[in-house]
């Protein structure tokens, strides 16, 4: 079974098939300050050496989406094949990406599935502060509005005649 389908150099050979072996690891660069970040997929150790490298993200339910097209990189060298997947972070969840290898030995996934956090943990921060601002605030107006209508129903009363 060839895994290129545009490929014409499948030739049977002599060598028995070795599975890749799949890891993922976050890929450090400026782009994490902008909102963005890097998955690195890499398959090694395999023959023939022709992989396919998709990317997959895992649903609230625990199912698995294609993550679809979208800017990626792919790189061969002898015996290598990596992939460079830009992940665009959610402002408020954090989300779990797998890395799947089409080979063919079969298909091989990452073990691990790769957590992308959101944007900015102090993004988070400030929308806390500002809900308990916000309640504090209600709260406090609430508590003025009643302490207002307990005043001027003393005073419609008129004075005491004890």
């Amino acid at each position: 079974m060839c895994v290129c389908a545009a490929c014409c150099c499948c030739q049977p050979s002599d060598e028995p098939l070795v599975k890749p072996v799949v890891s993922v690891y976050p890929a450090a660069s400026r782009a994490h300050l902008e909102g963005k970040s890097y998955l690195l997929c890499l398959a090694s150790g395999m023959f023939p050496p022709l992989v396919h490298i998709s990317w997959q993200r895992q649903k609230e339910d625990g199912g698995l989406e294609d993550v679809g097209e979208g800017e990626q990189l792919e790189l061969r060298e002898s015996g290598r094949s990596a992939s460079i997947r830009l992940l665009d972070r959610d402002a408020f969840y954090t989300q779990k990406y797998l890395c799947s290898v089409k080979h063919e030995g079969g298909p091989v996934e990452a073990h691990s599935l790769q957590e992308v956090s959101p944007r900015n943990p102090m993004f988070q921060h400030r929308v806390k502060m500002l809900c308990l601002l916000y309640t504090v605030l209600i709260v406090k107006s609430l508590v003025y509005c009643c302490g207002l209508s307990l005043l001027m129903m003393l005073r419609n009363q008129g004075p005491s005649t004890t």
